[in-house]
């Protein structure tokens, strides 16, 4: 059986050597890859990645011209991953990889994603709340018991990650993904380190990015077919609601003789009977495009690989070689 480690790295140099060392010694198994992808480092982490792949050709490298962000690098990862069990951690050495054999134990119990939980977590109070905050809002919302969504620790089967698509913030969405795809997801607690090295790259504005994608990730996984169950849903609820309010004043009109001009409530009924309209035919109109397209590409652009040939490249990437 082989292992694919896939590792997302940005200005990680001076925990990189370590995170090597540290996955051969608990790598349970004698086949296995090592694959990093530097998401436009500013430091010295690919050169320091390239030194270690000249000595080891299971470690492969990939280098982004720029930072396109830790879904897209996972996303290429997953697309290049050879093995049949594939890992994701971060680069930051807080995931400890001495949890791998407890990982792959969990799986052997039949699932098809294993993910981790930092259930003693060592960061500041500023990250913990808000990911709190996330974890509780995200499981209430997709009815999915997971108590940690955000950690990059994660174990997959193959199947799992040939069938996820992810952008954008997605990444803290991949057991929900998954699940929707009908694939099993679980979690284990895992030991999280302190960070020696360097300085979390996430600042205040992920959050808000998270919440955007999080009305994404619902809408892909229960409406991307249907879109007009969603919009023509809130249309008739805005329509009805704008029809009863018209109603009611044109009785008034009718029989009371009730003055119309000045009162605001015909406003707002007139307002929700357009917006009903408009959001009915935002319905209509999006189940003619999902019919045209069911997904689109998000293009990424490679600048340096080591130890993978052109033809991996070019099967995913045929513009990148």
């Amino acid at each position: 059986m082989k292992i694919s480690y896939i590792i997302p790295v940005l200005n990680e140099e001076d925990s990189l050597f370590q995170l090597y060392q540290e996955i051969r010694q608990n790598n349970p198994e004698p086949v296995y890859e090592i694959i990093f992808i530097d998401d436009g480092s500013r430091d010295q982490s690919y050169e320091l990645l390239c030194e270690i792949a000249d000595k080891d050709e299971k470690v492969k490298v990939i280098r982004f011209r720029r930072n396109f962000g830790k879904a897209a690098a996972l996303q290429a990862g997953f697309h290049l991953a050879e093995g049949d069990l594939i890992f994701t951690l971060d680069a930051d050495l807080q995931d400890d990889p001495a949890e791998i054999p407890n990982f792959i134990a969990k799986i052997n119990e039949g699932y098809d994603l294993v993910s981790g939980w930092k259930k003693k977590r060592h960061d500041p109070i500023t990250k913990t709340l808000p990911s709190k905050f996330f974890n509780f809002v995200t499981a209430r919302t997709f009815k999915l018991h997971i108590k940690d969504f955000n950690c990059g620790f994660k174990l997959y089967r193959k199947t799992v990650v040939k069938e996820l698509y992810i952008y954008g913030e997605m990444h803290r969405y991949i057991p929900v993904l998954a699940n929707a795809l009908g694939f099993s997801v679980t979690e284990i607690p895992v030991n999280h380190r302190y960070r020696k090295y360097g300085k979390s790259k996430y600042g205040i504005e992920r959050y808000l990015r998270g919440f955007f994608d999080l009305l994404t990730v619902k809408m892909v996984t229960q409406y991307v077919k249907s879109p007009l169950y969603l919009f023509g849903r809130i249309g008739v609820i805005s329509g009805v609601i704008g029809v009863l309010i018209a109603g009611y004043l044109a009785i008034r009109k009718i029989f009371y003789n009730y003055p119309l001009s000045n009162r605001p409530l015909l406003f707002l009924g007139i307002l929700l009977i357009l917006t009903g309209v408009q959001l009915f035919s935002m319905g209509l109109i999006s189940e003619l495009i999902i019919n045209r397209s069911l997904s689109r590409e998000i293009r990424i652009s490679i600048k340096e690989v080591k130890n993978i040939p052109p033809e991996k490249i070019s099967s995913f990437y045929p513009d990148q070689v």
